[in-house]
């Protein structure tokens, strides 16, 4: 295979296409939406932000159960903020945790002064669900418990079905982080309990980065008043103002929600999360199957595995060098991102964002060209 026979991976606008978990490829409509200026106090912006908060309960079945609360900034942000605003300094919060972002809620709480109890297993294995049981069951002082709902670390899908039907069993509340799982993956409100999901703009709805977003059950929200911990991160303030006013308490970023609202609108029209998610699925079939004939071998066993970003070990070839592998593909018009596992020596590709079977195709395409340039014959993984 030459270079020349090789497609170019290019989004909508030209643009390489970004084969990661977010930031990610947006449509060339959601990009020019943001080409015009609104007032953050204009009835045309308040209607376009209405519009957003009103519409993501439906993705997850909460609609007249649950509330958006949006959140300026990254999903971190409102991650943070559903930590602090739900869990009292009076109880512990269970964190389960398999991967960089469960320990990202493990320093939030340090840092606001929650105590917390960790159940924390290696970065490819799911949580035990019998440990959870026997926490539950034993700790009194635990009052909410936290898991991620898709760890991006690995990919790793995490049980959040089963763990919810525990939490509930014991009487306890359930903060699930579904940054990026949510509108790609099935979540039902009505067969899982939460009181809170913290999900932001620049996942799986594909738009672009800089909001957050809590569905938070309204009645828990209510009962959450005088727990936050900052002022700019306090859920309960940001939803009585917007329910009061229809505006923010500070300057929202506007260009992000109007292409939030035009990326809603494209997920609605792809047949929401069922033909969100089924576009993702058939990506990620033909990236593994694709990799896994190339020599490459992933970390996790397919019932691990979300359709969102795969992991793969690194080859131990000499001849194959990983930063090079990754300017050579961004030079092709892919961009994937570096391992960030503790348990191996690996990369990450992605499988959402505006990207189709095609682009995947193109993609493997372009690794078995760059293999073939390098001169990189076995793929055993590193040791």
């Amino acid at each position: 295979m030459t270079k020349a026979t090789v497609r170019r991976g290019l989004s909508e606008t030209g643009d390489p296409l970004l084969l990661t978990p977010g930031p990610l490829t947006t449509s060339r409509r959601v990009k020019e939406v943001m080409v015009h200026d609104w007032g953050s106090r204009d009835a045309a912006f308040i209607a376009i932000n209405k519009a957003v908060l009103e519409r993501l309960p439906e993705i997850v079945n909460a609609w007249g159960t649950h509330v958006t609360v949006p959140m300026q900034g990254s999903g971190t942000f409102a991650v943070e903020a559903m930590l602090t605003t739900f869990v009292p300094a009076s109880a512990k919060c269970l964190l389960l945790i398999n991967g960089a972002y469960g320990l990202r809620a493990k320093r939030i709480l340090d840092i606001a002064g929650r105590k917390s109890v960790v159940l924390q297993t290696p970065e490819d294995t799911a949580p035990d669900l019998a440990e959870v049981e026997r926490t539950l069951a034993t700790d009194e002082g635990v009052g909410h418990v936290f898991m991620v709902h898709c760890e991006t670390t690995s990919g790793i899908l995490n049980p959040v079905a089963e763990v919810g039907a525990i939490v509930a069993k014991h009487g306890r509340r359930f903060l699930i982080d579904a940054m990026s799982a949510f509108g790609a993956l099935p979540l039902d409100a009505r067969k899982i309990a939460f009181d809170a999901l913290a999900a932001s703009s620049n996942k799986c709805i594909e738009g672009v980065p800089g909001l957050g977003f809590v569905l938070c059950r309204e009645a828990a929200l209510a009962e959450a008043k005088g727990n936050a911990t900052t002022l700019v991160l306090d859920l309960v303030d940001q939803w009585q103002a917007l329910a009061k006013t229809g505006q923010y308490r500070f300057t929202p970023p506007i260009h992000v929600i109007v292409a939030f609202h035009q990326a809603l609108e494209e997920f609605f029209a792809e047949g929401g999360q069922p033909g969100r998610g089924g576009r993702y699925a058939e990506n990620g079939r033909i990236l593994s199957e694709g990799m896994q004939a190339l020599g490459f071998r992933p970390l996790l066993p397919e019932r691990l595995q979300a359709p969102i970003i795969y992991t793969f070990h690194m080859p131990r070839h000499p001849k194959f060098q990983f930063q090079a592998f990754y300017d050579q593909l961004k030079e092709r018009g892919y961009v994937i991102y570096p391992g960030k596992l503790t348990v191996a020596d690996s990369f990450r590709v992605g499988c959402i964002g505006r990207i189709n079977a095609e682009h995947m195709r193109g993609f493997l395409a372009a690794v078995a060209e760059i293999l073939s340039q390098m001169g990189v014959e076995s793929l055993q993984p590193a040791a």
